[in-house]
């Protein structure tokens, strides 16, 4: 069976990719910091889907850490055929009213970490001559508002040049662009405030990304925005020049 490796699986949309890939019989590796929600997952796992799944603790934002994860995507005595960076978080705050701390351990899970793993991944696989890579980004890449933003923005167009450097190779790369998802994101009490912010109707579901993210992957697509409402506002908020993006409210100003 195909191996996925996929990190900050142990909730939210990374728990929802480890189900539906185990569900296509694909083996796992589990990478996220809580060793208990790790090892509970992998069990209903292995139970309900037969597959093989191993943990693998770690932080992101850890040097060390990410060296472990790098060592394990590019093992060539046990091949990883699709990588999915989908480790991130969101602090709520505006630069200003945060700590050098806490947005360099943001950077280095949402770009370093991907960057790293992608790489790796992508030197393995192109040796293999098969693989695949999909990273998760996010619609606030077309806004210019957040340092979040930003970080999402860059995922956005680093996968598109690593598409294009691996087109011929066997090897291919997606970057999905979800909007706003039922999951444990937005329980982080400088988040919360945007469950009521907006209508039932803006929100989708962790099985609706993931299906979406995963179909194109198969269909080696480069770029997908899941629902056609989201797909809609993207191919706007790309239209719009970025003093008008820059507008939208501030994580500062909503407290």
């Amino acid at each position: 069976m195909a191996t996925a490796l996929i990190t900050g699986a142990s909730k939210g949309l990374g728990a929802e990719f480890a189900w539906q890939l185990a569900a296509a019989r694909h083996d796992l590796v589990l990478v996220a910091r809580s060793a208990d929600a790790l090892d509970t997952l992998a069990t209903q796992l292995r139970g309900a889907a037969g597959v093989d799944v191993e943990v693998l603790v770690a932080d992101l934002s850890n040097a060390s850490d990410l060296d472990k994860v790098a060592a394990r995507v590019g093992d060539p005595d046990r091949p990883v055929s699709l990588l999915v960076n989908n480790a991130g978080y969101g602090i709520g705050k505006d630069l200003v009213d945060s700590t050098w701390e806490v947005e360099k351990a943001v950077l280095d899970v949402l770009v370093t970490a991907p960057l790293r793993l992608s790489q790796v991944a992508a030197k393995a696989m192109t040796e293999r001559g098969h693989g695949a890579i999909l990273n998760v980004s996010s619609i606030a890449a077309h806004l210019a508002n957040t340092s979040y933003a930003a970080h999402k923005r860059w995922v956005l167009d680093f996968t598109e040049a690593l598409a294009t450097q691996l087109r011929g190779t066997g090897v291919t790369a997606t970057v999905v662009l979800p909007g706003l998802v039922k999951t444990e994101f937005h329980s982080h009490p400088t988040l919360s405030h945007m469950r009521t912010e907006f209508h039932d109707v803006t929100w989708l579901t962790a099985e609706q990304v993931v299906s979406s993210a995963l179909a194109a992957v198969r269909r080696k697509d480069v770029v997908v925005t899941p629902s056609a409402r989201y797909a809609i506002a993207g191919a706007v908020m790309k239209a719009l020049p970025s003093s008008l993006t820059r507008r939208a409210a501030s994580m500062r100003t909503r407290h």
